[in-house]
């Protein structure tokens, strides 16, 4: 138990004990001053009875405190869910942007790749062709030599 409950546990229990033992002297009546008039009445049972008031108003003021201070948690809280949602969907966005701008960076670096394979292909097609009429230059000429250094039979 808390500090605080228990010294309002030993006091409610003292007043308690007080009034039980001194019930006879709380009952007794007396001259009681009401400021405009004077009535008989016990006044250890009115005080007591004021005592007993102040503790229930006193009661309901702390269960009407905490709970504002319940539904204050509730809204705070349903605002940090809210919140977090928000949050949680702008990271989501994000990572959906991210991922398109890795897919645009992946394809266009695909695009520049295929771009440079098919110049490749073309120089090296050129290249082959270019070998290839040079390579048939090479054995005309070799053959026309054969031809001039061979006469024909």
């Amino acid at each position: 138990m808390n500090f605080r409950t228990i010294i309002l546990a030993l006091t409610v229990i003292a007043i308690a004990l007080l009034a039980a033992l001194n019930w006879t002297a709380l009952t007794t009546p007396s001259q009681v001053e009401l400021g405009l008039s004077t009535v008989q009445a016990p006044l250890g049972l009115i005080m007591l009875a004021l005592t007993v008031l102040l503790g229930i108003f006193f009661i309901a003021y702390v269960l009407a405190l905490q709970g504002s201070v319940l539904l204050e948690t509730r809204r705070h809280s349903k605002e940090m869910h809210a919140q977090r949602e928000l949050a949680d969907k702008a990271e989501a966005s994000r990572f959906t942007e991210l991922r398109a701008v890795l897919e645009a960076q992946h394809q266009q670096g695909q695009n520049a790749l295929m771009t440079r394979i098919d110049a490749l292909e073309a120089h090296w097609q050129a290249r082959a062709l270019e070998m290839e009429n040079s390579t048939a230059a090479y054995l005309a000429q070799l053959e026309q030599q054969l031809r001039v250094s061979r006469p024909e039979v």
